[in-house]
């Protein structure tokens, strides 16, 4: 398979600064952004409306993924790359609670390229990792360190560096039973609600783009996914405090469907917990893998 990325191409992509971006965070965004990731769904959760409600509001420690984002960057080069993208791995962590409100600037940088290259004829692509970090305006603090992979369909085979790869969070072997297990509905109007909060990518909303694309309609953002496994952590080892959860991390493996279950198994090791989530009602297909959080 040709490859239509070249090594001039590549070298666009290193010289390219992404934007900083500054977001004006208001209170309806941290519970805009709680709501679309299914908090609230028991109205009479007084530690659920702690995040949905502007008395003693909370924000969400996994809101983190959504703050002063630069919005599709790589296709923004020009360059070609990403023009198949699809997220892989999600990380962040959190050095102070994030603030309910408040002017935010978010500093991103490309961290890695890594060529697949193409093996027997196939373009095996290409993961672009990019690091973002958020800082308080008025007080200069930094709130989250994020990093994010991306993998390009295609894009591989423009003599870029093969490695170094990141291995995966390793999990319990298979034969071990989880600790703690919770399962959380998405409602059949989360991704309507999580796009508010800034990924307007028609896929998880307009049908006609899902099925021609190949998927029998739009299907939950993967960032909403990530939301979801981060409430199940909170709820269930955490207490609803968020101060307690520091960092998270997980791989995107299969999509999710607006107004499935999903099932967040825990196996926890002191501070550091391993997770999984998977959709019982598709034969527990496993929708983020190799999970790893940090529980105070």
């Amino acid at each position: 398979m040709a490859n239509e990325i070249d090594n001039a191409a590549y070298q666009r992509l290193l010289a390219y600064k992404i934007p900083e971006v500054e977001q004006n965070l208001t209170k309806r965004d941290t519970m805009l952004y709680a709501l679309g990731v299914g908090l609230g769904a028991d109205p009479m959760d007084e530690q659920q409306l702690r995040y949905v409600y502007e008395k003693e509001l909370a924000a969400l420690p996994t809101m983190a993924v959504v703050l002063a984002a630069p919005s599709a960057w790589v296709k923004k080069t020009g360059t070609g790359f990403g023009s198949k993208s699809v997220h892989g791995e999600q990380i962040f962590t959190n050095h102070k609670p994030i603030p309910v409100e408040g002017v935010l600037v978010g500093v991103s940088k490309l961290a890695s390229v890594v060529d697949k290259g193409i093996v027997d004829g196939k373009n095996r692509g290409a993961v672009i990792t990019t690091e973002r970090k958020v800082y308080e305006k008025k007080t200069g603090d930094l709130i989250s360190t994020l990093v994010s992979s991306s993998f390009c369909r295609g894009d591989g085979g423009f003599d870029g560096p093969t490695g170094p790869s990141r291995e995966p969070h390793a999990m319990p072997p298979a034969d071990t039973c989880p600790q703690f297990t919770c399962d959380l509905p998405t409602l059949p109007q989360a991704a309507l609600i999580y796009r508010l909060s800034g990924d307007y990518n028609i896929l998880h909303s307009d049908p006609a783009h899902a099925q021609k694309v190949g998927f029998p309609r739009p299907i939950l953002h993967g960032l909403c996914t990530f939301g979801v496994a981060g409430h199940a952590m909170l709820k269930t080892l955490c207490g609803y405090d968020p101060a307690r959860f520091k960092s998270m991390e997980a791989r995107f493996s299969s999509p999710v469907y607006p107004g499935e279950t999903l099932r967040t198994e825990m196996w926890q090791n002191g501070k550091v917990v391993s997770f999984r989530c998977t959709v019982p009602a598709r034969d527990n297909v496993v929708v983020l893998n190799n999970g790893k959080a940090e529980i105070a």
